[in-house]
């Protein structure tokens, strides 16, 4: 099965992508263009990095002293991607771009994590490029960002530590003025940087020229002291290799040395490193602009080289930039992932054989299934359960392939709308990105747990696929902000943001949608029952904060995001729907037709689930965040 046909059916019949044409950044393209692109991407994935998905997950990186080991595979695939243009797609012409629209892009690339989620480590590159452009000096951007966005450089972002994980506020990589270099270095100003880093994606390969990290760390006050919380917190500029202010290498090694590689339930084929800045491995007096400076301020030589990005203390605002956008590329991920174990599981369901189908039970007949043994054995896709397990993988993945590119395309509205359409898209997106990171992460990963069992005892063995699928979606619900971490910052601070506001919008676009679905009568049941589980979520919302009290609200924040994540899933898929009625000869098209079943199956089996998750929100049920530890 193909992706193409559900890609073109959002972009152009659901979202009408082509109207994006009218805007004068985007007026030199077309569909042909936007079509060629898709063609492009789709060919590279095929041909670079579908053939090699099982061989990265069993050839790991590994370290031979010197230098990280990849196959070569990944090379020749990280090659063809930088050539095809896409690390810039979405940029300026004067960045070297496409200027295409964002939702182009992200459909394009949808290719790529389908064929092989782990091969490429482009998206924090362009997430690490695209912060720069906004947050960094003109001559960070020419030297740093540029050269990511043409594939000369790689980029990471180092935020955990080993002891603080997820707590950002906790972290104690410091960072202190180089001296002589402070002021005057042009690539902005200099800072010594030590400290350790945890989870770093890419951190160390030979991919490319040079690895551009983008590192949190804290200046010390002057008493010396961190500064508590997040607001100590910087943002730097961490080159692998020193480099000069034309871009080019000037030989030095900076100090940023490997500490290991973790070893990885899945994403095997991408690098993740212990990184270590500043403990001398890679002792550096000097670069380029310096040479013949005596040591850094943690001793002679000691101390990473690092570049100060925008002002001190707003580290976690401009990284904030790059984690929100790679926070919707993990969605993206995890649906790709999803759809990948779908196709796998329709196609093996359509040619495996076991079983009889049920037949109505005929008078007299002592079998209690009115199964006949004597009739041939069926395909297992004739099987009802099994069309269950399908449709729930089609409704989760395809719907939430279309939240992804929604989510885009909120992104052109930002970048090329009137203010008050990007003003309402920045807020949406602000309310909808912990959904669009960990719905898929959570929903296309029970797909990928139903494709396993589709195969029975074959798919938990590795002659198949959908085992490798599972286990690379399962990082999804953890990687840029947990589960957890996401459902308190949508119930903590989403829903609440700027009065309500954002929440309000959201609910003001389901209820167009309503309104145009409720005079058909093939979608006025759902638009019913959507119109009925937003009332629930905004009661919800509205009861959980009753009293003011976090302590009280918070516990069940997870519950909350199930249930607001469907609700915007069933608006999606009904949404979805009106598409589908408006365009032609809907039942001879099966893509058309799809859509339709999938939509009705989210709302009969999972709408229904929110009204036990909004219970226990409602009513501040402290069940788990009063469990004494000792009773565990």
């Amino acid at each position: 099965m193909s992706l193409r046909p559900t890609i073109e059916f959002l972009l152009y019949n659901w979202l009408s992508a082509e109207s994006l044409n009218q805007r004068e950044r985007f007026a030199d393209h077309s569909r042909e263009t936007f079509d060629a692109v898709l063609d492009t991407c789709e060919r590279i994935a095929r041909e670079k990095f579908a053939p090699f998905n099982r061989l990265v997950d069993t050839e790991e990186p590994r370290f031979d002293g010197e230098k990280v080991i990849l196959p070569q595979a990944t090379h020749d695939a990280n090659r063809a991607y930088a050539a095809s243009g896409m690390l810039s797609a979405a940029q300026d012409y004067d960045e070297g771009g496409m200027q295409l629209p964002y939702t182009i892009e992200a459909a394009a690339n949808a290719f790529f994590a389908l064929a092989s989620v782990s091969i490429g480590s482009s998206l924090l590159t362009k997430g690490n490029a695209n912060l720069l452009l906004v947050h960094g000096s003109a001559l960070q951007k020419a030297v740093f960002a540029r050269n990511e966005l043409n594939g000369r450089f790689s980029g990471t972002m180092c935020l955990s530590e080993p002891q603080a994980g997820s707590s950002l506020s906790d972290i104690t990589t410091r960072a202190v003025p180089d001296g002589a270099g402070f002021e005057i270095e042009p690539l902005g100003p200099r800072y010594r940087l030590r400290g350790n880093k945890m989870w770093i994606s890419s951190g160390e390969h030979e991919l490319t020229e040079n690895i551009v990290h983008l590192v949190l760390a804290k200046i010390p006050g002057p008493d010396g002291k961190l500064i508590a919380g997040t607001k100590g917190i910087s943002l730097f500029i961490v080159p692998k290799k020193l480099v000069d202010a034309n871009g080019q290498l000037t030989g030095v090694r900076n100090d940023v040395a490997l500490a290991g590689l973790n070893h990885k339930l899945g994403w095997r084929g991408t690098t993740n490193t212990l990184l270590n800045f500043g403990e001398g491995k890679f002792p550096v007096a000097g670069d380029a602009a310096h040479a013949g400076e005596a040591g850094g301020p943690f001793g002679d030589g000691a101390g990473a080289i690092g570049y100060l990005v925008g002002k001190p203390h707003e580290g976690l605002r401009c990284m904030f930039h790059m984690m929100n956008e790679a926070r919707i590329g993990v969605g993206t991920a995890a649906v790709m992932l999803g759809l990948a174990g779908y196709y796998a599981s329709l196609d093996y369901a359509k040619t495996r054989l076991q079983g009889r189908p049920i037949a109505q039970k005929q008078a007299g007949s002592a079998s209690a299934t009115g199964k006949d043994a004597t009739q041939p054995q069926v395909r297992i896709i004739e099987h009802a359960d099994v069309k269950r397990m399908l449709l729930a993988q089609k409704s989760y993945c395809e719907g939430a392939l279309a939240l992804e590119l929604y989510c885009a395309r909120l992104v052109d509205e930002q970048h090329t709308g009137s203010a008050s359409a990007a003003d309402e898209a920045r807020l949406l997106l602000e309310v909808l990105t912990p959904i669009a990171k960990s719905w898929p992460s959570e929903w296309c990963l029970e797909a990928n747990s139903l494709a396993i069992q589709i195969h029975g005892g074959y798919g938990y063995t590795r002659d198949f696929p959908v085992e490798q699928y599972w286990r690379d979606n399962r990082l999804n619900m953890i990687h840029e902000g947990t589960h957890g971490i996401q459902a308190a910052d949508l119930l903590g601070r989403k829903v609440l943001m700027e009065q309500g506001r954002g929440l309000q919008l959201l609910a003001a676009r389901m209820q167009a949608t309503i309104a145009r679905a409720a005079p058909m009568p093939a979608l006025a049941g759902y638009a019913t029952a959507l119109g009925q589980a937003l009332q629930q979520v905004n009661h919800a919302t509205q009861a959980a904060w009753s009293n003011g009290d976090p302590a009280e609200a918070l516990p069940n924040a997870v519950p909350y995001m199930q249930a607001f994540g469907h609700t915007v899933l069933a608006w999606i898929w009904l949404d979805v729907a009106l598409a589908v009625q408006a365009a032609d000869a809907i039942n001879s098209i099966a893509v058309y037709a799809g859509q339709m079943r999938a939509a009705a199956y989210f709302y009969a089996y999972e709408l229904p689930k929110i009204g036990a998750w909004l219970s226990v929100v409602s009513s501040r049920d402290m069940t788990c965040a009063n469990m004494p530890e000792e009773a565990f």
